[in-house]
């Protein structure tokens, strides 16, 4: 018995429970390595949870199994100093105020250069474009010999306006991009109706692009909680310590304890994954506005 492919090929019997056995092969490959894959990325969030459960005599007796009782003396011995929730409160202030900044400023900047018509419009563009591919390192020192200079080492403000400094090419471009795909008759509409362009970048702009802004705030709200260098270079008081910064003094001091270290890493891994979790479906719908008209 002979029966057509789909190129149209009188194929037998045989060969098309071949064709349909190769598929499937195939598929179950490519699910193995998509769940090997997962493994691989999900093993160290399992170790670091595990881990801070458990004893150090535990952890020493059996790195990889489980604990034998969920205990939280790890987690009372990493806020047991007044560091950890100082730490903790600087990371949050760093990352609300930076957070806001650069979403007002990038919002602004990309309305105009999405919708308003100006002289070296296409330059400036073109300019925040290739600011995205300068590595932040590069201009560590220029940055501390400026901010020495201000007299702003050691404060908020030197590691705020650094991190929307770095922040704004990508946010201006992700929001230029998404304030382009909102229709022009409504932009026009307002104008018709004597409204100022921030007039309607407050009423028409804002409300349209939420998830465009959520997706932003998600992303550099990550960034900026796990920076390190920055925060470590310009604050260097232990009262403006961050929590990635203080993680690492946290680490050296209780280098014999892993499962207290973890116990704080876990700490330091709740709010981002909080956040995500509350804005994951603005989050996706802002990765994908714009994808199709």
């Amino acid at each position: 018995m002979a029966v057509k492919s789909q190129v149209g090929e009188r194929v037998t019997a045989g060969e098309s429970i071949r064709l349909k056995v190769k598929r499937w092969a195939w598929l179950a490959f490519c699910e193995l390595v998509m769940i090997a894959s997962a493994l691989v990325a999900l093993f160290p969030i399992y170790f670091m949870l595990v881990t801070s459960f458990k004893t150090q005599k535990e952890y020493i007796a059996d790195r990889w199994g489980l604990p034998a009782r969920i205990a939280f003396d790890n987690y009372v011995a990493a806020f047991a100093g007044k560091a950890f929730g100082q730490w903790f409160l600087n990371s949050t202030i760093l990352t609300v105020i930076s957070v806001l900044l650069v979403s007002l400023c990038a919002g602004l900047t990309a309305y105009a250069l999405a919708r308003m018509d100006f002289i070296g419009r296409r330059l400036l563009g073109n300019l925040n474009i290739s600011l995205m591919i300068v590595p932040p390192v590069v201009m560590l020192v220029p940055l501390f010999l400026l901010m020495v200079e201000l007299r702003l080492v050691n404060t908020y403000a030197s590691a705020i306006l650094i991190y929307v400094g770095l922040m704004m090419p990508f946010s201006t471009y992700l929001l230029t991009n998404f304030f382009k795909t909102v229709p022009q008759d409504i932009v026009d509409a307002a104008y018709m109706d004597g409204c100022s362009n921030l007039g309607i970048f407050w009423r028409i702009m804002l409300p349209l692009s939420g998830p465009a802004f959520f997706t932003l705030i998600v992303v550099n709200a990550m960034w900026v909680w796990n920076e390190l260098l920055i925060a470590l270079v310009f604050l260097q008081d232990n009262a403006l310590k961050t929590l990635m910064v203080g993680l690492t003094v946290f680490k050296s001091r209780y280098n014999l304890n892993i499962p207290v270290t973890m116990a704080g890493l876990v700490v330091a891994t709740v709010p981002i994954v909080a956040l995500y979790l509350a804005s994951q479906k603005s989050f996706i719908r802002g990765l994908t506005a714009g994808a199709v008209k």
